[in-house]
């Protein structure tokens, strides 16, 4: 584990840094409902979720960035899309707030702007739940027109940043075919870019590549047997994958730790355990987010696997909420 004079000296390195995002932005909307004060509908036989607490957070591609932002780079800027919508302004109020650059999200008028709306109830005791969960998203590609701006804006982006960070996290988001090579001839022309797909991270080559391990073995094997696997044979599959992309793979193994592999040797990094109740909702992206922003601070790659080790061990001990990890945070669970 990193001691704490580490942690500050990446924290004072990030502070120099100048990182760009690229990704699926969406907000995270909880709805609190107090079931003790709902009464029968007169319309119809249902009674209904009397909201008493709303709260609003950047999530997918958006809570990278918002980690991002905690850690206080000299400069983040953000390449995305949102909807003209409600969820648009919730978004658009958040970027205010954060003080990232968001000059190149480009407004879709003919996109919705993705959303994931949580509905939790609480009656007499304290137990609190979450319904079914109300999805906004979008289920056809993105126009030529807006993809062609999303490239221009990326190509302005990468001439100002010294890190990029891809979230490529939904079926039609704002990384198409032409979007990623776009993003892999930045980093075959030198950029160090850091890439985390939910459903494509064997299609980046070239990049610096962030799976974890369920994403990693699909990426190798193209099949769902990895319930079966070991330790040792998720460390195999990373490096097949390295060897295969042309990569350094960063490879995240939840309470078994992570691992970094250029394909010959792999670093094992461990976790940073907690006996409390955990919430492990964004620690992948935190993950990316301190990775990222350690390498920009010119880490070597094992010392930024175990920052973001430390910063994901911050925000899995913050309930019900994605979460971020400050520079301080991290700092006080260092040795």
């Amino acid at each position: 584990m990193l001691s704490k004079e580490q942690v500050k000296k990446i924290c004072a390195g990030i502070k120099n840094a100048r990182i760009g995002i690229i990704g699926d932005f969406c907000v995270d909307i909880y709805w609190h409902a107090d079931m003790r004060k709902s009464e029968l509908s007169r319309e119809t036989p249902h009674y209904p979720l009397p909201i008493v607490g709303e709260r609003v957070y950047l999530g997918a591609g958006g809570n990278v960035a918002a980690n991002l932002a905690a850690l206080a780079p000299k400069e983040l800027f953000a390449v995305s899309l949102i909807g003209g919508d409600w969820r648009g302004m919730l978004m658009e109020d958040i970027f205010e707030k954060s003080g990232m650059n968001r000059d190149f999200v480009i407004k879709a008028p003919d996109r919705f702007t993705n959303a994931y709306c949580k509905p939790m109830r609480k009656g007499i005791s304290e137990l609190e739940y979450e319904d079914p969960r109300l999805d906004f998203g979008n289920y056809e590609p993105i126009s030529k027109e807006t993809e062609d701006r999303v490239i221009e804006n990326l190509r302005k982006v990468a001439e100002n940043i010294d890190v990029l960070c891809v979230a490529d996290q939904f079926m039609f988001g704002i990384i198409t075919k032409r979007v990623r090579d776009e993003i892999i001839a930045l980093a075959r022309a030198g950029l160090t870019v850091i890439a985390d797909s939910r459903c494509s991270i064997s299609e980046y080559t070239d990049c610096i590549l962030k799976p974890n391990e369920v994403e990693c073995w699909r990426a190798v094997y193209n099949n769902e047997s990895y319930a079966d696997a070991g330790y040792d044979e998720f460390i195999e599959a990373a490096k097949l994958l390295a060897k295969k992309n042309r990569s350094t793979v960063f490879c995240t193994l939840g309470k078994r730790g992570s691992a970094v592999t250029d394909g010959n040797v792999a670093e094992a990094v461990e976790a940073v355990l907690y006996k409390g109740e955990i919430d492990i909702c964004g620690a992948g992206d935190t993950s990316l987010s301190a990775f990222s922003a350690a390498l920009a601070a010119k880490a070597d790659f094992k010392t930024a696997a175990e920052f973001a080790s430390l910063a994901s061990g911050v925000t899995v001990r913050k309930i019900g909420v994605t979460g971020t990890a400050s520079p301080e945070e991290i700092e006080a669970l260092a040795k």
